[in-house]
């Protein structure tokens, strides 16, 4: 039936005849929305308003889509600037029938596919091609800007089919990867119950489970099912245990399930969008914030602006979709018989266009508008070819649409704004996204920010790229909070070194000294030289986690502190047995000379390599991406792979630390001259102290916050057994 109706329409009839088969008058005829006439005329559908009350097309009071207008105003931009061309189309004057679908293809199509609009005294001619309509399932255009279901590249069903925006295989491919590269593997889908959302979700779910992806839930509903409906998805996602939501869904069906979901509380979640993530009017809902997912390019199209803000109460009362725009947005009503506002004042002129602020006033984000202009474009190119030869053009000439048909084929051309325009043996174009995220500006307000780009044209491995990581660390990667860290840290980092250093430098000057030489030098130098890489290690817990940084982090804390507890120990027990073994003929103090006291802390520490081995082994730390305590960030942190091996080396250091104190505690009434065992026990009650509360203070603390407190436990610990070592020396 599609490629029937076209080809009836695709003739250039010369009058109405009274025809009872092709020329019937069904119902009222529909006057388009937008209209001017000319030797040629492309027609043009667009969901301005989202319902229809009754099968006589009268539209509700719902508020109309201004963005829709837009595009519809955007088309007879592009024909007026065609018509002023002399290189395409010279001689030959475009014209237009714009009417508003309604969500609806009796409401949007019938008029270009009824015989009845050859008779209607506005068409000067019969209509070509059809330019629009933005869901995929009424849409039947020959050529879209935004109908992207993927059934539409089937040539079987749809040989007339062309369309400027990439199709949802593509996109559905991208969102796949988006999910993979950001280790989302627990998800939640929703989609639109229309051809739309269920090839776009069947084509995603496949690319997710080749990518090994997990799905909880896969939901659908459309805007005009029950509310009941509705209401069910809602509470599937309350209560599911997936954080993060893709979608493939119509901007308006987003809005009634974002709508239901502000009625109840909601945990944070992750929001992948479609096509709906470009769409300024969803701004508004605040549980998107951190929203992330594949939208039309940016672009600019000159002189569009200042075209729809020409526009004046005389201009706009020539056309009841502008009127009801000006009426609307100037809750005011211009002079006329039905139709106006009730109760409304009467516009006086003082109405500025200019100071509006509205989604049709709003060109900083043109992207649908761009494939608008895109399709149009490649209508009239079609036409060229068919009706034009190297010197002229043929106003009378006849043509068929499978004529324009097999032009669009072959059409080849770059727009004035620099986009070039080609489909492929299916009417697609190459597919291009950018990567947008919903990011808070500084009024708090949300904005969208490009991060990241797909482009099908490039070798497959490169198809998929992100220039910023989305969330915490780019949004706050200067300010206050970089420079407190260089300032503050970092100096005190240098400051607890340099004074290491120092001890070690006089140490070793007076290396030859009885007091040192009684102190066993080589253990004391061991003991300075791990603090000195104690501190040295909280530097790994700083900037962005890698593998090998994750590895590291743990394990060299877990070494370095081991090495130093067991030199306290050593000269602990050393001390201790010194004083113990006073016994005639005991030979005790064999078994604690210099070489026994170097195997015992080789010993120590080599019990801890060998945790950490093991630990790096079966499960070791890995880079991991937080969605957990924020849904408008992304933390970026060390997930610790096996919490039993992060406790045993955490348990191996408490166990030393806690002997080391018994020892030290014992020999606390020495002499004066061995007092050293006083700071000893002073610095590990100090030391276990610390500990014992990080443990409930680690796992408490939520994000980035756990490497904060990780790195004050080990400043807090080392700092008082270098005032031990001081005290020492």
């Amino acid at each position: 039936m599609f490629v029937s109706t076209l080809w009836i329409n695709g003739r250039r009839p010369a009058a109405c005849k009274a025809d009872p088969v092709s020329c019937r008058l069904w119902t009222e005829p529909l006057l388009p929305g937008l209209h001017m006439n000319g030797d040629f005329v492309i027609g043009g559908s667009f969901s301005i308003h989202y319902y229809v009350r009754s099968e006589q097309n009268t539209y509700t009071r719902q508020p109309m889509d201004f963005r829709q207008l837009r595009f519809a105003r955007a088309m007879e931009f592009t024909i007026h600037e065609i018509n002023n061309r002399t290189d395409l189309l010279p001689g030959i004057t475009l014209g237009f029938q714009i009417h508003d679908s309604c969500s609806e293809l009796t409401n949007g199509m019938e008029p270009f596919f009824n015989d009845t609009d050859s008779c209607s005294k506005s068409a000067s001619a019969a209509v070509p091609a059809v330019v629009g309509e933005s869901n995929s399932t009424p849409s039947v255009a020959l050529v879209s800007p935004y109908s992207t279901c993927a059934c539409l590249s089937d040539k079987t069903q749809y040989p007339s089919y062309f369309r400027t925006v990439p199709s949802d295989d593509h996109q559905a491919t991208a969102m796949a990867k988006l999910v993979k590269y950001f280790g989302w593997t627990w998800i939640g889908a929703v989609r639109s119950d229309t051809d739309y959302g269920n090839y776009g979700m069947a084509s995603f779910l496949k690319a997710a489970q080749e990518e090994g992806i997990c799905v909880e839930y896969s939901e659908s509903y459309y805007r005009t099912q029950p509310r009941s409906k509705l209401e069910r998805v809602a509470n599937v996602i309350r209560r599911s245990t997936a954080r993060v939501i893709v979608t493939v869904i119509h901007v308006g069906d987003l809005k009634f399930l974002l709508e239901e979901l502000s009625r109840q509380p909601l945990p944070p979640l992750q929001w992948v969008g479609s096509y709906w993530i470009t769409d300024p009017d969803i701004l508004r809902f605040n549980m998107c914030a951190g929203a992330i997912g594949f939208g039309i390019p940016r672009s600019v199209i000159p002189g569009l602006r200042e075209f729809l803000l020409d526009l004046s109460p005389a201009q706009a009362m020539k056309s009841p979709l502008l009127t009801e725009f000006w009426e609307s947005s100037f809750s005011c009503s211009l002079k006329r018989k039905t139709g106006s506002f009730v109760g409304a004042r009467e516009c006086d002129g003082s109405e500025d266009i200019r100071a509006l602020q509205n989604p049709y006033t709003d060109t900083s984000q043109l992207r649908v508008t761009n494939m608008v202009y895109k399709s149009t474009y490649a209508v009239a190119h079609a036409i060229h070819g068919v009706i034009c030869n190297d010197t002229q053009c043929d106003k009378s000439a006849k043509f068929t649409p499978w004529q324009i048909l097999n032009q669009l084929k072959s059409v080849n051309f770059t727009t004035k704004n620099g986009y070039q325009v080609t489909f492929d043996s299916k009417g697609d174009p190459v597919a291009d996204f950018e990567l947008i995220n919903w990011q808070f500006k500084k009024d708090v307000s949300l904005e969208f920010v490009t991060v990241g780009r797909y482009d099908s044209s490039k070798p497959k491995a490169q198809e998929f790229s992100v220039s910023k990581t989305p969330g915490y660390f780019f949004t706050y990667s200067t300010g206050w909070v970089s420079q407190y860290m260089s300032d503050s840290f970092f100096s005190l980092l240098f400051c607890l070194i340099c004074n290491l250093n120092l001890n070690l430098s006089v140490f070793y000057k007076h290396r030859t000294s009885p007091i040192v030489r009684a102190n066993n030098s080589e253990l004391s130098f061991l003991l300075l030289f791990s603090l000195t890489l104690c501190f040295l290690c909280s530097l790994t817990f700083i900037g962005q986690p890698s593998e090998w940084s994750c590895m590291l982090r743990h394990t060299a804390f877990g070494i370095t502190f081991v090495l130093c507890i067991s030199c306290v120990l050593g000269k602990t027990i050393v001390v201790l047995m010194a004083f113990r073994a006073t016994l005639p003929g005991s030979n005790a103090m064999k078994w604690f000379g210099p070489p026994q006291q170097r195997l015992s802390v080789l010993t120590f520490t080599l019990i801890q390599v060998l945790i950490c081995v093991l630990w790096l082994t079966i499960s070791p730390p890995f880079p991991f991406k937080n969605l957990k305590h924020y849904k408008e960030r992304i933390i970026l942190e060390c997930e610790l792979g096996s919490a039993i091996g992060f406790w045993a080396v955490l348990g191996y250091i408490g166990f030393l630390a806690l002997l080391c104190f018994i020892f030290a505690f014992l020999a606390r009434k020495l002499p004066d001259n061995f007092n050293e065992a006083k700071f000893i026990t002073f610095s590990m009650l100090i030391f276990c102290a610390v500990w014992v509360t990080f443990i409930p203070a680690y796992v408490s603390s939520p994000g980035k916050f756990t490497v904060a407190v990780e790195i004050f436990a080990i400043l807090a610990s080392k700092s008082f057994i270098n005032y031990k070592c001081r005290t020492m020396f």
